[in-house]
């Protein structure tokens, strides 16, 4: 049983909702966990961005988001990544302590968890962040793993490997060879004024970019 308030909430909610609205109905509501959790517990992909959004960091113990990641593993593929990248990027980075558990789910047993792992050290690098000084190590287990691992995994780790090689020439050809060696996304169908995520392409396309500037 919902209450009316979500069921308002809902009423605003359909298939052309644009995360831009969902930002201006959070901004209405600002923070609320306990509605954000009601919210979640309807298991629809666009209420649960929405809950993403109003959640009060403070209550995200590793156990909560253990059980919210258990939870996203009902929806497709994308709309799970999306989910978990959502969660990242509007709570998970905004909080030291809950960085410092990002940082520690290299080896979790969940897969999107170590997904947000890897897909965090690339956004350090992305985003013109100092990164910690972990490349080294990082790479080698790229190396080590990669084809071992899950398909949103090896996507994250692709995309690490990928701003490593932009970014660091000292890793560059290693990143290159990383993306040759494992073949992974060189027969992907990229839209015209996209990066595809075939790594020497990837990263020879990103490098002349940023010395065409």
């Amino acid at each position: 049983m919902i209450s009316t308030k979500v069921e308002t909430i809902l009423s605003q909610i359909n298939s052309n909702t644009k995360l831009g609205d969902l930002r201006k109905i959070a901004k209405e509501i600002k923070k609320d966990h306990e509605l954000a959790m009601e919210l979640w517990s309807t298991e629809e992909h666009l209420p649960r961005l929405l809950a993403i959004l109003i959640m009060d960091k403070k209550l995200l113990t590793s156990d909560v988001l253990d059980k919210l990641c258990k939870d996203m593993l009902i929806h497709t593929f994308v709309e799970r990544n999306t989910l978990m990248d959502w969660l990242m990027a509007n709570q998970l980075t905004k909080d030291k302590k809950l960085i410092a558990l990002m940082e520690s789910w290299e080896n979790s047993p969940s897969a999107l968890q170590r997904r947000t792992f890897w897909y965090y050290q690339g956004r350090l690098r992305w985003t013109g962040q100092t990164p910690p000084d972990n490349t080294e190590d990082l790479l080698a287990t790229i190396e080590a793993t990669m084809m071992q691992e899950e398909p949103e995994v090896q996507w994250a780790m692709n995309f690490l490997a990928g701003w490593i090689g932009v970014y660091d020439e000292n890793y560059r050809e290693r990143c290159i060879k990383i993306g040759e060696r494992t073949g992974l996304y060189k027969d992907e169908h990229v839209s015209k004024g996209c990066t595809p995520n075939y790594l020497p392409e990837f990263i020879r396309i990103e490098v002349n970019k940023r010395q065409n500037k």
